[in-house]
């Protein structure tokens, strides 16, 4: 079974989509983060994926107030990425009810936080791991570093990180396809579960990822993050959750 994670990536206080992490070429899709999140759960989803967009950007949380109408309006886990950049930061948001936080650029540039803060809170970290043509980018993708996906991802093996989500910026939001060679190739050379993610934009996306993951005899891959197709309607939620769940 896949766990299907819509994406709600706030901007401005905002629900909106990029389009390979572009700032300047957000859709803004609900202006209500809150009632989006209420939404998503009561088409039956299990979980949401949140990212602060401005904080990825600023190196801080920005969007807090619109993660605290998300958090008051579900009851579903939520997974929050985006500026977390420090220890005191996670523990404000694990302590605010996000259930896993996402260290990101953090955990390029500073694979000691990982580390403590799996310490301190078991189960409840994540790892994203945004990369172009294969190598990591990080500070809201604005750059690209010399390290390649499976290196950071490698370090990360016995720290106690909850899962790993990997997202192909080249397909982000471009409804194109997820980029399943890279990402099966990454999710069978680590034993820390897989969150695929960039560019599903039909049911059909979601059936060769679950094809390939049967074909592969289930690998460790445990979801796949869902954002442009959902908004706008390319893709049917039921159908989708129904597909994954079979």
């Amino acid at each position: 079974m896949l766990t299907l994670y819509p994406a709600i990536d706030l901007k401005d206080g905002a629900c909106v989509r990029l389009r390979q992490g572009n700032m300047d070429a957000a859709t803004t899709y609900s202006t209500d983060p809150g009632a989006q999140a209420r939404a998503w759960q009561a088409a039956g989803c299990r979980w949401l994926h949140v990212v602060d967009l401005n904080g990825a950007f600023a190196g801080r949380s920005v969007n807090a107030g619109a993660v605290a109408a998300i958090l008051a309006n579900v009851t579903i886990p939520v997974q929050l990425g985006g500026g977390i950049r420090d220890m005191a930061a996670v523990d404000r948001w694990v302590a605010a009810g996000v259930r896993r936080v996402i260290l990101g650029s953090a955990a390029a540039k500073n694979p000691g936080l990982v580390r403590r803060a799996c310490a301190a809170h078991p189960g409840r970290i994540a790892v994203g791991i945004d990369a172009r043509d294969g190598y990591v980018a990080t500070e809201g993708w604005s750059e690209t570093s010399s390290l390649r996906a499976l290196d950071l991802a490698l370090r990360f093996e016995n720290a106690g990180v909850a899962a790993i989500i990997y997202t192909d910026i080249g397909r982000d939001g471009m409804l194109s396809g997820l980029n399943l060679e890279q990402t099966l190739d990454l999710a069978f050379q680590i034993s820390t579960p897989l969150i695929a993610s960039g560019g599903v934009g039909s049911l059909a996306d979601l059936a060769a990822l679950r094809r390939a993951v049967s074909v592969k005899n289930g690998g460790l891959i445990d979801g796949v993050i869902v954002g442009r197709a959902l908004y706008d309607g390319r893709l049917d939620l039921k159908a989708a959750l129904a597909l994954l769940a079979a």
